[in-house]
């Protein structure tokens, strides 16, 4: 019976080419927009190079401070000290690294200035990122307590800053501010969409500028904790935080007194979104708003309008519906059969939307508008796309197959 339906809904789709091509159209546009959307999602959200280990990591990214009424608040990273004592001597992990979010700088080829992203980190932030090196390799502790002026570049810089970037520049020096460093390695880049691993230039943290020796508990450091399995996640958190809870408070930050103290270790996801929903009941309120106001649009508008193109579809076998309850088919297999068809002519549209989100992919990835790129579509990515398929065909053929299905035996002979 299944077969059968599909096979009228093929019939009926050759005997109306315009009608096919305006449901297809929208559908598949539609569907275009929502997978190159899901596809973005889990560029930034999934775990991909060289953050292969997302879904086994912690990462801590803010510190906030608050006085007694709660009307007062001070947010930011943390300084490199406070991370040493509370989040390296932790016992859980398998290893912990500390960074700096990425800065800016500058270095010079001639008269031309080149605009670095920087980024300030430990030897175990090679250990936990698995970055693709080209040259060379990271800097490991020894370099740090010598206190070598040693950097590992990304391949975009090497291409910038040296005259022939085919030749090797391991061993070669470069000049940023004013500094002489010598580069020990060189990675394929990170997109500027993960920043906790994006730079140009990556530099121990005992290099100038870093300011890893502030004392106090506000910096500019932040930290990613690896678990060694994802089940130690939850033991990791309540270590943490029993660490955290033992710091004594009222505490006074740059003159400021604060009673609340919250740093909190979570996966990516949950820590990238806490400051819009740790932001207060109104900026949630935006957010989710927001957030429904783009899907109503994408998916909502469309199916209400393919709803009133597949009620004119339906509406020319109003006699077939006539014929077929006359014969006794009853309102259940009426309706089932018309939202078979629905879905099937849905999934037609979501085999085209699926080639056009490919070429939109390849365009994004080499169009430059995001450095590094890498947007795919994976098995997440997919498996979205067919449910989104399938509520879609549902939303766009329930209405009308329940409205044709209760056509009266003589209103349908009549049409």
């Amino acid at each position: 019976m299944l077969l059968n339906y599909i096979k009228i809904a093929w019939k009926v789709l050759l005997r109306h080419p315009f009608y096919t091509f305006i449901t297809l159209f929208g559908i598949s546009l539609t569907l275009t927009v929502l997978m190159v959307l899901t596809s973005f999602l889990d560029h930034l959200f999934g775990t991909h190079y060289p953050e292969t280990r997302r879904d086994r990591s912690l990462y801590i990214m803010q510190m906030i401070q608050r006085d007694t009424a709660q009307s007062g608040r001070s947010t930011g990273p943390m300084s490199f000290r406070f991370l040493t004592d509370f989040v390296k001597t932790l016992k859980t992990p398998e290893r912990v690294t500390i960074c700096t979010m990425y800065n800016t700088s500058n270095a010079y080829v001639g008269s031309q200035k080149i605009k670095l992203n920087t980024k300030y980190t430990d030897a175990d932030f090679w250990r936990i990122m698995e970055f693709e090196f080209l040259e060379g390799k990271p800097y490991n502790e020894q370099n740090i307590t010598n206190g070598e002026n040693v950097v590992v570049i990304n391949d975009d810089l090497k291409k910038q800053y040296f005259d022939h970037p085919d030749e090797p520049v391991v061993g070669k020096t470069i000049d940023i501010e004013n500094i002489n460093y010598r580069v020990i390695g060189v990675i394929k880049g990170s997109p500027v969409t993960r920043p906790f691993t994006y730079a140009d230039v990556y530099f121990p943290y005992t290099a100038p500028k870093s300011n890893y020796q502030q004392s106090g508990m506000r910096g500019r450091f932040v930290s990613i904790i690896l678990a060694k399995q994802k089940s130690d996640i939850p033991a990791i958190q309540e270590e943490f935080q029993s660490r955290i809870g033992r710091i004594p408070l009222p505490g006074i930050q740059d003159g400021w007194k604060y009673n609340a103290l919250e740093v909190k270790a979570e996966p990516y996801a949950q820590n990238f979104l806490g400051t819009i929903l740790d932001g207060g009941p109104g900026l949630r309120t935006i957010f989710f708003g927001i957030i429904f106001f783009i899907l109503f649009m994408l998916l909502g508008l469309p199916a209400l309008n393919l709803v009133n193109v597949n009620v004119s579809r339906i509406m020319e076998r109003a006699s077939e519906i006539g014929i077929r309850k006359a014969f006794g088919a009853p309102i259940r297999t009426l309706v089932w059969q018309f939202i078979v068809e629905n879905i099937f002519i849905t999934f037609i549209g979501g085999a085209i939307a699926l080639i056009l989100t490919l070429i939109m992919i390849q365009l994004i990835n080499h169009s430059g508008w995001i450095a590094y790129a890498d947007l795919t579509i994976n098995f997440n990515v997919f498996a979205v796309s067919m449910l989104v398929c399938l509520i879609f065909g549902l939303l766009s053929g329930v209405a009308p197959a329940f409205r044709m299905s209760k056509l009266s035996i003589a209103e349908a002979l009549k049409s």
